[in-house]
């Protein structure tokens, strides 16, 4: 753990670590990097009717809950993730008006270089949502007018994403931009591709055009939020995360993120709370929450509960080289706390 005398930022820093990029695929241990295929997600309704355009659809490696990778559907309920390295997978589907839904467990495997993966979703229960119909999973009325011109050049972009064409992938954003100034998505999805162009002031523009259109897409509130981190302005991230989990609040990525936004600002309760939510929430979550605690629970000077945290770290992943280092923080709590 961090020396109380350390600066804050620095060791704090060290939580970075512990995360992937959403389009990059983390190499995993089981996979086999020099074999990948491709997968062809198809959202559909229990009545073979596809989903619809800009659900989210997370790729997941085995049964963990870490995303390697994120796409949003097209209007034909459609999404692909190429280059995937061989290995265990399953996918996560969740956006307005359907349940989330898990894929569960399929393989990547070397007999086939492509496969396709339908996924049935079943509309959301939520009273809130009882004027959503199938196909209308969209959240802002100027969603509903996109041209068809306007979609293809989206769903081409959104191909290139998945090969990591950003200069394609830009020119189709912009383009269907062109034909449709207020397509929310494209410009959550330009903001992507900008921040993989290293143009942070083009990525911010973009996403708060996204806002500004839909300022129910929590997709742009996120990756607003990612920015913001980079640049070291945590207060704004944490804000931006707030509004990200208001909108999505099950979303369990998202509230994972808040309370790293949280531990940065030295809002330490609210980053445990953060942290144990998502315990409470998800079977299968990510360990790092647990190390998010330790750290507000041991710069609150509460060793003992910092401890516990750490050692269920140490029981959800207790092999590798995350587990080695928070092995050596456990010993070193405990050699200050004697």
């Amino acid at each position: 753990m961090c020396r109380r005398n350390q600066p804050f930022a620095i060791c704090s820093s060290i939580i970075f670590l512990f995360w992937c990029s959403a389009f990059a695929l983390c190499g995993q241990r089981g996979m086999d990097s020099g074999q990948v295929g491709n997968v062809h997600v198809h959202v559909v309704y229990p009545n073979d009717r596809a989903a619809g355009l800009h659900l989210r659809v997370r790729l997941m490696t085995g049964s963990g809950s870490t995303p390697v990778a994120e796409n949003l559907t097209t209007d034909q309920g459609t999404t692909d993730f190429n280059g995937v390295s061989v290995g265990e997978y399953h996918v996560i589907v969740s956006g307005e008006g359907i349940e989330e839904t898990d894929s569960g467990q399929f393989e990547v495997d070397r007999r086939r270089m492509s496969q396709s993966l339908f996924v049935t979703v079943r509309p959301a229960k939520n009273p809130d949502h009882a004027d959503v119909t199938p196909g209308s999973s969209t959240v802002a009325t100027v969603d509903l007018k996109i041209p068809k011109q306007a979609r293809k050049e989206f769903d081409k972009a959104s191909k290139a994403m998945a090969d990591h064409d950003w200069a394609k992938a830009l020119e189709k954003l912009n383009e269907a931009i062109a034909i449709y100034p207020q397509y929310a998505a494209a410009y959550n999805n330009l903001g992507v591709v900008y921040g993989q162009l290293n143009d942070s002031m083009h990525e911010h523009e973009a996403l708060q055009n996204a806002i500004r259109l839909n300022d129910h897409f929590a997709p742009a509130f996120v990756n607003l939020a990612k920015l913001s981190l980079r640049e070291h302005d945590s207060s704004h991230a944490e804000a931006l995360l707030e509004d990200a989990v208001r909108l999505e609040p099950a979303d369990v990525q998202n509230i994972m993120l808040l309370a790293e936004a949280q531990l940065l600002n030295k809002h330490f309760d609210a980053a445990v709370a953060s942290a144990r939510k998502v315990h409470a929430m998800s079977g299968e979550h990510p360990a790092v929450v647990h190390y998010i605690a330790a750290r507000a629970l041991e710069r609150q000077n509460r060793p003992k509960e910092a401890l516990a945290e750490l050692r269920l770290f140490l029981t959800e992943e207790p092999q590798g080289p995350r587990s080695d280092q928070v092995r050596g923080e456990i010993a070193q709590i405990q050699h200050q706390n004697k």
